[in-house]
């Protein structure tokens, strides 16, 4: 199969999906790159951020104001590459309506029908939501790719039903280029604009930026597996055929960092890359609501083996190094 000469973003003015752009505009200078979103709560301004950051000056793509599904007037017979990172994000959104069908309903059928009838690429955003807490949680292990199917809210929930799509269609076609990745706590530039939704790192920063103790869940040793958004970038790539392997293979993959890291290594590496002393804004620490506790995920962590084995790609960044330099580019940009 040639490789696509045209490569679509929906979700594009997004956190991933505007570095996602940006790294398909470095990747494949000579291709036509296509940012999907209707801003409702992506902006304008992390594309110019991940320009910037990547050092490819201005913004280069072309940027189509619209919902997501304008994807499907877009996508013809030529072969074209497809990140799909558009969806209801907003884990506190409660209709349940709604949450499947902007992100698992028709339009995702017709994407998936689209892929197989003209032989496109596609790499898609699920989420570690759809593990919900599976008993390798309590034993603090690995989530493998089995232990999913159990959500603990409807936004994973969506991306379970999203799975069950595709891997129906990898049923009809084993050979469908088509790439599931379960995002885990993913933090970096670009999240200014996620609001509620933005990671922990970037949340504790603007808090001590503003002078503010850091709040933690007593005691802060639940762990999270903390990815950084350059390899979430890079394993999307791998999953287009642009990493190391070229012909990745299909399916659904873990993407984290492949490593726990406690809240409190978090904080910790916050205040460094703040330049603050240990003993500056001393963390508070209070008890988790029991609204918070019956859904609440203690440990996550991805079992990052298949996602070497399928994709060839292995995670580049130590969280905890990663979330000090972080914090100190935070700094740089505060206003």
């Amino acid at each position: 199969m040639p490789e696509p000469s045209t490569y679509i973003v929906t979700g594009g003015a997004g956190f991933v999906g505007s570095n996602c752009c940006a790294a398909l505009s470095r990747a494949r200078p000579d291709a036509q790159i296509i940012c999907i979103d209707d801003f409702r709560v992506g902006s304008f301004r992390n594309l110019i951020e991940a320009y910037e950051r990547h050092e490819l000056g201005p913004v280069s793509c072309e940027v189509v104001a619209q919902d997501w599904t304008y994807l499907l007037t877009l996508i013809g017979h030529k072969p074209v590459g497809i990140v799909h990172m558009a969806a209801i994000t907003d884990t506190t959104v409660e209709d349940q309506a709604q949450m499947l069908d902007d992100n698992a309903g028709p339009a995702w059928d017709g994407l998936l029908e689209a892929v197989l009838e003209a032989g496109h690429t596609l790499v898609y955003a699920s989420s570690a939501a759809t593990y919900g807490t599976p008993p390798h949680a309590a034993e603090q292990k690995p989530f493998p790719l089995s232990a999913a199917g159990k959500p603990d809210n409807i936004y994973g929930f969506s991306k379970w039903v999203m799975e069950n799509s595709h891997r129906r269609v990898q049923q009809y076609d084993a050979n469908a280029s088509i790439v599931g990745l379960r995002f885990f706590n993913v933090f970096g530039p670009g999240e200014s604009n996620k609001g509620a939704m933005a990671s922990m790192a970037y949340k504790l920063a603007q808090q001590m930026l503003a002078g503010t103790a850091p709040r933690l869940f007593t005691p802060g040793d639940q762990a999270r597996d903390q990815v950084y958004v350059d390899d979430v970038v890079d394993c999307v790539l791998a999953g287009l055929g642009l990493g190391d392997v070229k012909t990745p293979t299909p399916g659904v993959y873990n993407l984290g960092s492949g490593k726990p890291t406690t809240f409190n290594q978090l904080t910790d590496a916050v205040r460094e890359g703040l330049g603050l002393e240990p003993t500056d804004l001393p963390t508070e620490y209070f008890e988790m609501p029991a609204s918070v506790r019956r859904f609440y995920q203690d440990f996550t962590l991805a079992d990052m083996s298949e996602t070497e084995r399928g994709l060839g790609f292995i995670p580049r960044h130590d969280p905890v190094q990663t979330i000090e330099a972080y914090a100190a580019y935070l700094k740089r940009h505060h206003t």
